[in-house]
């Protein structure tokens, strides 16, 4: 897919008070030829070949920023205030994040778990998806998914 914006930044990182992110910034202009404007899932690629998946967020003056996270701007080698070179792209995956095996599973196999996960918001999958791979004991994650999907498609009704 081809690349609708690229730039040379410096990492920066928000005020502590706007949750203190490290941020690339990303003009209004270049969000407004996306299909799904600001909503669009995106592809970050740095000039080292590392990739991220993510979201835009309101930068507060029109613009938008990506959130890079502090193991990400480690595996870049870089710090605060250092310059790297990066392009972004349409995520062809509008979900933008994997599913889990553990959920393709309790979807292919319950179809109740399977109709309230479809009944679900994107953000709300990936809220699931990243709640659920945090956990190692695959019971643990199996009972998560369940709980979480129930709870949060019975509040979403």
């Amino acid at each position: 897919m081809k690349n609708f914006f690229s730039d040379k930044q410096l990492i920066m990182k928000l005020d502590a008070s706007k949750g203190g992110y490290f941020y690339m910034k990303i003009p209004k202009e270049a969000v407004e030829v996306l299909p799904n404007g600001k909503s669009t899932r995106i592809i970050c690629s740095f000039n080292d070949g590392m990739e991220i998946r993510c979201g835009l967020n309101h930068y507060g003056d029109g613009n938008f920023f990506i959130i890079l996270s502090t193991k990400n701007v480690r595996l870049l080698g870089k710090e605060p205030n250092d310059e790297v070179q990066f392009s972004l792209r349409i995520d062809p995956d509008p979900l933008g994040v994997d599913i889990p095996e553990v959920i393709e599973v309790l979807i292919a196999q319950d179809d109740e778990i399977a109709h309230r996960w479809r009944s679900l918001t994107d953000g709300k999958k990936r809220s699931i998806i990243h709640s659920v791979d945090r956990i190692k004991n695959i019971d643990l994650k199996v009972r998560r998914a369940v709980t979480l999907i129930e709870e949060v498609s019975s509040r979403s009704r």
